[in-house]
């Protein structure tokens, strides 16, 4: 009789589930154990790992058998150890129950019931269970199966414990998992753990000097979910700016949370004993990223940069040192949201609605303009270093700073800025405004209104649309700036509680783009 247990894997940053069969066979002579379902070599090393785990956990494994195990569907590539325990317990149930010479002393009693389990986890030498990557969608993948109970690494429990509608079980030990099918009654299932804290805990938002400027674009930057290029010379104090903005940024929603905690399970980036994360992302690569760095991809196709960054910010610093064809991959993903990766073996979309942040120097030397330093650069310098980005990439930002140097007095100075919790209870209270007005319509913020959404919701009087074509004309501005325009008036006017942009609004959000013209000369 062929064993049969539950399991799930990974593709992608969804989860499926895997059904794991375990035959024997008795031999005379040395046996084997065979894995079939195509498998990577992570999955066909675990027969070592097996093996080794069954003897050393005082489990009867005869070398005289032939052993096939079968991970269906076999048409969808296995990858990762997280099979080791189910092959483990299959294997252990189909010898206690057909082999005929084990010594009484061995003989044990055979879990009768399993078709309600999903059992994932990989095994130690010694028969310890170790934690695997992207157990939050292989429980959403259970549950979705019809799963009942899920059987994972203790250090996966609080992770998989946030799925509602299944029951998790978190083991320290194959003897333990062998015990927990026997007797589940015996066993304390994980409650669902509390969010952990994300990045930028450590910083405040009144800790800035200075820069008032920065500050309120940052502030509509966070209220509408809008890119932004910081431009200054060096010490300006652009990185620092940037990372405090994830400290002004609402929290996550419970959809949010859940889509960006698959995303960090499966790239093996969430804290352990975490449930979801609460936090927005902050993901800031070297500029020495590769495309399928920044992207995703690779052999096995997994999430990029800007996947981790979802729902979060992505900071580039020094923006024009990025390899101008990786940086070009930024287009089409900053218009969609989502990142399809094609291989040969098949495409994957991967979510990424992030906002961009980036930084750049306004020349090579970086002192062009600093009243306090000399610029080195000559004019073809100047005009090559700028020409690292293009005009449709500098399109996509929709405010540019020009960040002067600090005042040595100001560093001096005490901060008399406001803190991070009084800019975020009004950057909520904006986003707040949007989600009810957006209701319905797909929409969670004004960054990501359609053209045709614009024109309904952001309505221009006949001086304001005269306003904003003279600037297009005197700017020399693109449509798509001209729309994106648009979105940071409608976001000032949120914050400022009107229904309406205003003249002032819109004359703000174009003052943002102002410096744009500088960039491309």
């Amino acid at each position: 009789m062929i064993a049969r247990l539950h399991s799930a894997a990974v593709n992608g940053i969804d989860g499926y589930e895997v059904m794991v069969e375990v035959d024997m066979q008795p031999v005379k002579d040395v046996g084997r154990i065979l894995i079939v379902g195509l498998p990577d070599t992570a999955v066909r090393e675990s027969v070592q790992r097996v093996t080794s785990a069954l003897k050393n956990s005082h489990f009867f494994c005869p070398g005289e058998l032939i052993v096939t195990v079968n991970l269906a569907p076999a048409d969808m590539k296995k990858q990762g150890p997280g099979f080791d325990l189910p092959i483990a317990l299959g294997l252990e149930m189909t010898i206690q129950r057909h082999y005929d010479n084990i010594p009484a002393a061995d003989k044990r009693r055979v879990p009768l019931h399993t078709d309600d389990w999903c059992i994932i986890g990989e095994l130690a030498l010694d028969g310890m269970v170790r934690g695997v990557r992207g157990v939050l969608p292989q429980a959403v993948a259970a549950r979705d199966a019809g799963r009942k109970y899920l059987m994972v690494a203790a250090e996966n429990a609080a992770e998989a414990s946030v799925v509602e509608g299944i029951t998790v079980y978190g083991v320290e030990s194959l003897a333990e998992a062998w015990a927990l099918l026997l007797e589940r009654e015996r066993f304390e299932p994980c409650r669902p753990s509390a969010t952990v804290e994300g990045v930028a805990a450590d910083v405040d938002f009144d800790e800035i000097k200075g820069q008032p400027y920065a500050r309120r674009a940052m502030e509509i930057a966070a209220a509408g979910g809008h890119n932004l290029l910081f431009c200054g010379s060096p010490g300006s104090g652009k990185s620092m700016l940037s990372r405090r903005l994830p400290t002004i940024l609402p929290p996550l929603s419970q959809e949010e949370a859940l889509s960006v905690s698959k995303i960090h399970s499966v790239c093996g980036l969430l804290p352990r004993n975490c449930g979801l994360l609460s936090t927005r992302p902050y993901r800031a690569p070297h500029h020495t990223i590769s495309d399928v760095g920044l992207m995703g991809g690779g052999s096995n196709i997994t999430p990029g940069e800007i996947s981790l960054a979802h729902h979060g910010v992505l900071f580039l610093d020094e923006l024009p040192e990025f390899s101008r064809r990786t940086l070009e991959t930024l287009r089409q993903p900053l218009e969609s949201g989502v990142v399809t990766i094609s291989r040969a073996s098949g495409s994957m979309d991967f979510p990424c609605d992030f906002m961009l942040v980036a930084a750049m120097n306004p020349c090579p030397c970086g002192y062009l303009g600093d009243p306090r330093h000399n610029c080195r650069c000559n004019h073809t310098d100047i005009a090559r270093y700028r020409k690292k980005i293009s005009g449709p990439l500098l399109d996509r930002f929709d405010m540019i700073i020009e960040v002067p140097p600090v005042d040595p007095a100001e560093l001096l100075s005490r901060p008399d800025g406001e803190n991070s919790a009084t800019v975020r209870a009004r950057v909520v209270a904006a986003r707040a405004r949007q989600m009810q007005r957006y209701a319905g319509l797909g929409v969670s913020c004004n960054a990501r209104l359609s053209v045709k959404l614009l024109r309904r919701f952001c309505p221009l009087s006949p001086s304001q649309q005269g306003m904003l074509l003279s600037a297009v004309e005197q700017f020399g501005l693109s449509a798509r700036a001209f729309d994106r325009i648009l979105r940071v008036a409608r976001t000032i006017a949120d914050l400022a509680g009107r229904d309406v942009p205003s003249d002032n609004d819109l004359f703000e959000a174009i003052q943002f783009r102002q410096f744009e013209n500088n960039l491309r000369a």
